[in-house]
């Protein structure tokens, strides 16, 4: 356990944590929404620093980022903790836990994972499964590090995070993948307690800052998918944020207290068909068997230039600095 960062103490007791749009107001030994960060003794404390849930090599491929170092791996690392309560939440196990559920795990410095991931075959340092922004601390700890390595670090949110500590963060990064959950304000609130206007900003902040930015869309069957809504969000991110702003569609399937049917293949192919009438680079997660909608092809001469067939890839039409080999045309790909 350790301080946290960015809270204040109130006048009339009770401090109120500042790292993310909830504030939440805390007594002696009250917990945030996060069930991470907690006040002891008027000190907000972060239950999480130095606790590891998951840890493994992963293929870039999959936290999903399809245009930085394809083909290659990274180290992942999660702890635990969401300020996000999603119902369809795949790491329930641990998003939507606290400390105690994790009593026995020991602590870890953020060195220990800093030297492995300098000594393993990997780019760097992806921080994801739970929600990496509730173990802020931990998390910038071991960013730091990374850096003085010259390797990466890759942050994969739902980008609920107040502009202050965003902009502390951000010089440390060089991807980010957000989950961009719904283009509805009362969705946001009512089914996930999060804020659309608040990741809306904050995508925004991380475009202008050029960080590498990819964003992922859950299709959730009944909930998110309405046509119309589907194509204002998929306008805003060409408008907002750029044309070649890469977008992973993600077919949701069973998990934590939501048993629908998975999102059907029908739907998946015509939002992928919608959101490319704007967006060039549109791929299809969770869909097997369809290296067509995986793979990377120019957008001005359609020649494949990324071969994708699961978590297998093959870069085959790029040039050195991430361009088409054959017309040249900017691809905006790290390799």
């Amino acid at each position: 356990m350790k301080e946290a960062t960015f809270y204040v103490h109130l006048p009339h007791g009770g401090i109120r944590c500042e790292l993310c749009p909830h504030h939440c107001v805390l007594t002696e030994g009250e917990h945030g929404k996060c069930n991470a960060r907690s006040n002891q003794q008027e000190k907000l404390i972060a239950e999480n620093f130095g606790v590891v849930t998951a840890f493994c090599i992963d293929p870039i491929e999959k936290k999903p980022l399809y245009h930085f170092f394809p083909g290659r791996q990274i180290l992942s690392v999660g702890s635990f903790g969401c300020n996000l309560k999603c119902d369809w939440c795949q790491n329930a196990s641990i998003a939507q836990q606290g400390r105690s559920a994790f009593s026995h795990i020991s602590h870890t410095p953020p060195g220990q994972i800093v030297q492995q991931a300098a000594n393993s075959n990997s780019i760097g340092l992806a921080y994801t499964y739970n929600e990496p922004i509730v173990w802020y601390e931990y998390m910038m700890e071991m960013a730091k590090g990374i850096k003085e390595h010259r390797l990466k670090n890759v942050l994969v949110t739902n980008l609920q995070i107040n502009p202050k500590p965003l902009q502390e963060l951000l010089p440390l990064l060089d991807a980010v993948n957000a989950d961009l959950k719904s283009f509805d304000a009362a969705f946001y609130l009512n089914k996930t307690g999060g804020h659309l206007d608040m990741i809306k900003k904050n995508l925004r902040t991380v475009a202008e800052s050029g960080v590498h930015l990819e964003i992922t869309f859950l299709v959730l069957p009944l909930m998110n998918e309405k046509q119309s809504m589907f194509a204002d969000m998929v306008n805003w991110i060409a408008d907002e944020l750029g044309d070649r702003t890469v977008l992973h569609l993600s077919r949701y399937f069973p998990a934590n207290r939501m048993d629908d049917p998975p999102t059907s293949l029908d739907l998946m192919h015509r939002l992928f068909d919608l959101a490319k009438e704007k967006l060039p680079y549109v791929y299809l997660g969770n869909v097997r068997g369809s290296s067509t909608t995986a793979s990377t092809f120019c957008r001005s001469c359609r020649q494949k230039l990324i071969a994708r067939n699961g978590y297998h890839t093959e870069i085959v039409g790029l040039n050195p600095d991430g361009s088409c080999i054959h017309c040249q045309e900017p691809i905006c790909v790290t390799h």
